[in-house]
């Protein structure tokens, strides 16, 4: 694949040199005898300075985001237009009509449906209290309405965040024996990850999200899926001892050394529980107009099986429940932020993994969806979009949020035109906490688990890969990295490996893309004007002077051979 892009390069190039006429030789034959050089001058050189600004400004303003306030010649509008740049609720909300609210109500209620079953599930993954992770789907939709630039997007938890969080932050706290210190921990978490993110959008670092390429991507999150299922099995068998690790052998180990604990009816009533959610998304394939069926399943398992459990006393059977809720909206937790020096490598550990695999996930989300519809969508406004949220939410007692793709596909198939669906999903949580909270502490466990397993089943990207390892076997290999180091190994080891596969595959990459500059290509640069070497040679990264004395030497010497 490679190959054939450098081949493509190659062939553009010498088609160029190939398109120089008998004219062009005569002019330049003429402007020869009357002094004048149509060479590259390389004595003139662009200043260290220079050559900084340039880039940064190539690198951090390649669209020029400010170019609509310089059109605007009154003080007032150059104000109202930058507010609106950066608070992109007053670019639709003065436009506002009852017929988009219609579309975004049902759209609200639907994803609203999605939102508490997979919050109370994604909160049990971190080792958190399930009310967590419906404050998790309460005060950030509410701020990504206001800054957010995707209409599409749908706020809320995701599950390998909330793994990657839980690993990290165990290993200086236990959930078990001092859950304060551990919730608080995760606080921190989520507001580091916010100043994180909003950071890399006020500064338009979004080149960091970008690093990860998508065959990278796929792979993490085709392991994290699998480690997710592995992990949902200690609910189905009813297990009260589990490996709090993820990988696969140590899952193995757990579920062989704690046998005696498995129980047959949390296992019976799981597996009809994925079997009823499978069939669900079978229909929705084969009809999608039946995309709500799929989308109140998770509701539907929830309110089901918490019946079941109650009528049939399923505790007595070794069916194990949420227990306790209390109602009430979001307490602040701003006063229990933990910096202690003691917990903070742990702490920004987490909070910057999984603030950079949170953006890369949730913008290449929402741009998919953006240019299905053809609407606008900005990754540097989605990434403040994403801080500010994580931000306030880590003042409100929630943490890690983003934007799932099954929510976000669940809200752009139910007709959402805007981001106010965000804020009907943010009132019917609310709501929920208000008056229906302690209810839901009669959900099993194994209804949670089956829920996640679900989900978890559909984002394991087997044409994905079975597409790359047909065109790319490089990306293949980086995938194939990713995915057997997240379920053999940890969620970031494996991440890392991936990473550094990807920088070795990319160097040698640009090492053989620099031999491939022959002459021929020389002698179509001497044709052009003097940018396109040094471009060249800062798009090969050429940083050591003596390789691009060298590449300037052939250069030279090639000019110098060729006859007019």
């Amino acid at each position: 694949m490679h190959t054939y892009l450098i081949s493509v390069v190659v062939a553009i190039v010498v088609s160029t040199m190939g398109s120089i006429g008998n004219s062009e030789v005569k002019n330049h034959n003429q402007h020869h005898e009357d002094g004048g050089d149509n060479g590259v001058n390389f004595s003139i050189q662009r200043g260290f300075g220079t050559k900084l600004k340039e880039a940064l400004k190539e690198a951090l303003f390649p669209d020029d985001p400010f170019r609509q306030f310089k059109k605007e010649q009154k003080p007032m509008r150059r104000v109202m237009k930058g507010v609106q740049y950066y608070i992109p609720i007053f670019e639709w909300l003065p436009t506002y009509n009852w017929r988009l609210f219609v579309s975004d109500l049902i759209a609200g209620l639907t994803i609203s449906s999605l939102a508490i079953p997979q919050g109370i599930s994604y909160a049990k993954l971190a080792d958190l209290p399930p009310l967590v992770g419906l404050y998790s789907s309460f005060v950030p939709p509410l701020i990504y309405a206001v800054f957010g630039s995707s209409r599409h997007m749908a706020v809320g938890t995701i599950a390998g965040a909330s793994l990657l969080i839980a690993q990290t932050i165990q290993t200086v706290a236990d959930p078990v024996e001092d859950p304060t210190l551990y919730l608080h921990l995760i606080f921190t978490t989520t507001f580091i990850t916010g100043v994180f993110q909003a950071c890399l959008g006020l500064f338009r670092l979004g080149i960091v999200v970008d690093f990860f390429s998508h065959a990278t991507i796929n792979g993490f999150i085709g392991g994290t899926a699998v480690a997710l299922i592995l992990q949902q099995l200690k609910g189905v068998f009813g297990m009260k001892h589990f490996s709090t690790k993820s990988n696969m052998v140590e899952v193995v180990k757990s579920i062989v050394r704690n046998r005696h604990e498995i129980r047959w009816e949390p296992a019976v009533l799981g597996v009809i529980l994925v079997a009823f959610l499978q069939f669900t998304k079978h229909l929705r394939n084969k009809n999608p107009k039946l995309f709500w069926v799929t989308a109140i399943a998770p509701m539907v398992t929830l309110v089901v099986s918490g019946v079941f459990t109650y009528l049939v006393k399923g505790q007595d059977h070794g069916i194990q429940i949420v227990g306790h809720l209390d109602k009430g909206l979001n307490p602040l937790s701003i006063h229990y932020l933990n910096f202690n020096s003691k917990y903070l490598p742990a702490v920004m550990q987490a909070g910057l993994i999984t603030g950079v695999l949170s953006l890369a996930e949730g913008i290449a989300i929402g741009r998919s969806f953006a240019v299905v519809d053809n609407t606008p969508h900005d990754g540097n406004k989605e990434m403040i979009a994403f801080g500010l949220m994580n931000l306030f939410g880590s003042f409100t007692s929630c943490y890690l949020t983003s934007g799932p793709f099954s929510k976000t596909a669940v809200n752009y198939n139910a007709g959402c035109k805007t981001a106010m669906a965000n804020v009907v999903q943010a009132i019917i949580v609310a709501l929920a906490l208000l008056f229906l909270a302690p209810l839901f502490g009669f959900t099993p466990l194994v209804a949670l688990s089956a829920i996640i397993i679900s989900a978890m089943l559909g984002l394991i990207p087997f044409e994905e890969v079975i597409h790359l390892y047909k065109v790319d076997k490089f990306d293949f290999v980086i995938c194939m990295v990713a995915f057997l180091g997240v379920i053999l190994v940890s969620m970031d080891i494996g991440l890392m490996l991936s990473v550094s596969t990807q920088l070795i595959l990319f160097f040698n990459y640009r090492f053989n893309l620099l031999i491939l500059i022959d002459y021929s290509i020389l002698f179509a640069m001497s044709r052009l004007d003097s940018a396109f070497l040094e471009h060249l040679c800062m798009w090969l990264d050429l940083r050591h002077a003596s390789l691009e004395s060298y590449l300037k030497l052939v250069y030279i010497e090639t000019r110098s051979n060729i006859k007019y």
